[in-house]
């Protein structure tokens, strides 16, 4: 995977130019307290210099001005699986930096499992949920997350959720979103089985992944989990379920690029077992 310097400049989200699949990989040695709390002071810093630098202007108001406008509906869409939910600390921070960017608060709305209905209406949208193994798609992340604004989401789960991409292509979210978000923050590396979820299998990476490509962050995030079960078990352990989603995302339904050697991975902070 090619790793580059970052080049200070701006390319509108909804293109799909190279510059568009950089993924920003931002950590903060003090993102978690002694009990695995966020540090809310801290998951803002890391915010704001994840989007700066993605979106080239060094005001962290300024970069969501590029992103949002005052007279736009915003939706966060998050994840509350009860396991590892979307903290409210990552929720807060994305609706601080929201109205400070000229947002009203009465045109904010957060939802999971109710988007199809709170979500409907939004003009821009905000992706942002923890990474983690999935028993059908392999993994839960940034493309998968969409799946509730599917009237239907059942209809997705054969072959490993391969049609995930197709989400992205309904009226209801196509060309809103503005911003993915991966929260790996302890993200969940390893189980077996519909529910699975054990503490052992979590650790304490304190980062996000911030790009506008959700396919892109996906198909890095699949690294960084095979990376970190290399290291616990001693050996290559692939994943127990096909992550096949991700390249039909871009082969087939174009939402973005999986291919690794046209993503750039810039590291910021942290990089103590950064692993990828």
């Amino acid at each position: 995977m090619q790793v580059k310097a970052y080049e200070a400049r701006f390319h509108a989200p909804c293109c799909l130019c190279s510059a568009c699949h950089n993924r920003w990989n931002v950590r903060d040695e003090e993102a978690l307290d002694k009990n695995r709390n966020p540090n809310p002071k801290v998951i803002l810093k890391m915010l704001d210099r994840a989007v700066t630098e993605l979106v080239g202007v060094s005001d962290p108001v300024e970069a969501w001005r590029k992103l949002v406008k005052p007279n736009d509906i915003v939706g966060i869409k998050t994840n509350v699986w009860a396991y590892l939910p979307t903290p409210k600390e990552v929720e807060d921070a994305i609706k601080l930096r929201l109205m400070n960017a000229g947002v009203s608060k009465e045109r904010i709305f957060i939802d999971d499992r109710g988007a199809r209905t709170t979500l409907a209406n939004c003009t821009a949208l905000i992706n942002v949920r923890p990474l983690r193994t999935h028993y059908w798609s392999g993994i839960g992340g940034c493309i998968k997350n969409y799946i509730m604004f599917s009237p239907n989401p059942s209809q997705y789960h054969p072959d490993t959720c391969a049609s995930l991409g197709h989400v992205w292509t309904l009226p209801i979210v196509k060309g809103k979103t503005r911003l993915n978000i991966l929260v790996v923050l302890t993200p969940l590396f390893h189980g077996i089985g519909p529910h699975h979820f054990s503490p052992k299998y979590i650790w304490d990476y304190k980062g996000l992944m911030v790009s506008f490509d959700p396919v892109a962050v996906d198909a890095v995030g699949v690294q960084l989990l095979l990376a970190k079960r290399r290291q616990f078990f001693g050996e290559e352990k692939p994943l127990p379920y096909n992550t096949h989603h991700i390249i039909y995302a871009d082969k087939k339904f174009g939402i973005g690029t999986s291919d690794l050697s046209k993503i750039n991975l810039i590291k910021l902070g942290w990089m103590e077992d950064v692993l990828i």
